[in-house]
């Protein structure tokens, strides 16, 4: 398989990650959809390793550790914001 496709799994798989988490940020309720992200996202940067996709690597992680993200951010802006 070319490296192309895997590379374009892997930019799905982002997306699918982003999609995740739409539930959450739009309806502001705790869905717990977005604990996939620690499924789909993985498999995503092994498909951009695959594909030699540096953007799909790291797209791909940071979509991994994105409850670690956004819980840094949400404590950060209820610390200093509010």
């Amino acid at each position: 398989m070319s490296n192309k496709l895997w590379t374009t799994l892997s930019i799905i798989c982002v997306f699918v990650g982003l999609a995740l988490w739409l539930p959450n940020i739009i309806f502001q309720y705790g869905y717990s959809f977005w604990a996939l992200t620690f499924l789909v996202n993985p498999i995503g940067a092994l498909f951009g390793l695959i594909g030699k996709s540096r953007k799909g690597v790291v797209l791909n992680l940071i979509m991994t550790f994105s409850l670690f993200i956004f819980m840094f951010l949400g404590y950060f802006f209820e610390a200093f914001v509010v």
